[in-house]
C-alpha cells in the first residue's frame, strides 16, 4: 500500500509539472528566501516497546494513522535549505495478538523537529533528501486481555529522523512536494511516513 501511495504521489507531481510547466518557476527566479507550509501524511509504526510496554509483551505490533506538520524554513540557494517542522504523528493503534498476549495499543505521538534539506533542481521539478532530528512527546497505552497488566507510559525523547521526495514549483511561489521519511523512534521496529505538502515561497 506503501509503495502504490509514493507512486501515486509522483506521478501526480510529474503530471502537475508537464501540465504547468509554462507557469512553473524558474529556479534563478526564486533562488533563496523564506517559505511556510503544511503537509498531510499516513504514519506507518512497529511497536517494538516503549519502557514498561516491552515487559508486557513478546513481538512486534503494529499500527498507523494519520499525520500533519506544519513547517518554516529558509533556502539558503536552489541547492540547500534548513526547516523547522512541528509534527504530530497521529494516533496509530490496533488490536494484536502475539506470543500468546492478546490486547490493543495506542500510540500519541508529537514534537519538533529542525532539518537540512538538499535539493536538485531539474527545471519546474526538484529532487530533494532531508535530514533532521525528531524531539518528541509519546504516550503509549496497552490494554491486555485477562490475565494480565495494563500498561501506560509516558516519556520524551529524541531521534534521527531522514527521507527524500520531489517537488515542483508552481506560479512562482506555490511548492508541492511528495515525500517518504523514516523516523528513528526508540523502540520501535519499523516507523515511517508519506507525506504530501504545500508550501508558500517567498
Amino acid at each position: 500500500m506503501k509503495k502504490y501511495l509514493i507512486a501515486a504521489a509522483a506521478l501526480s507531481l510529474g503530471a502537475m509539472a508537464t501540465m504547468q510547466t509554462a507557469a512553473a518557476a524558474d529556479p534563478d527566479d526564486n533562488p533563496s528566501g523564506p517559505y511556510v507550509g503544511l503537509g498531510w501524511g499516513r504514519f506507518d509504526l512497529d511497536l517494538d516497546g516503549f519502557d514498561d510496554v516491552d515487559d508486557a509483551f513478546e513481538g512486534v505490533i503494529k499500527g498507523d494513522d494519520d499525520a500533519w506538520k506544519a513547517f518554516v524554513g529558509y533556502r539558503i540557494n536552489p541547492y540547500f535549505a534548513v526547516e523547522a517542522a512541528y509534527i504530530d504523528f497521529g494516533g496509530p493503534s490496533d488490536n494484536f495478538d502475539t506470543s500468546g498476549t492478546r490486547g490493543n495499543f495506542h500510540a500519541d505521538i508529537s514534537g519538533f523537529a529542525p532539518y537540512v534539506i538538499g535539493t536538485l533542481p531539474l527545471g519546474p521539478v526538484e529532487l530533494f533528501a532531508k535530514a533532521g532530528y525528531y524531539f518528541y512527546d509519546i504516550d503509549v497505552q496497552v490494554d491486555l486481555d485477562d490475565p494480565g497488566p495494563d500498561v501506560d507510559s509516558s516519556h520524551s525523547a529524541s531521534d534521527l529522523l531522514y527521507g527524500a521526495g520531489l517537488g515542483v514549483t508552481l506560479f512562482d511561489h506555490l511548492h508541492v512536494r511528495a515525500e517518504y521519511e523514516v523516523v528513528d523512534l526508540e523502540n520501535t521496529d519499523n516507523a515511517h511516513a508519506v507525506w504530501l505538502s504545500g508550501a508558500w515561497r517567498f
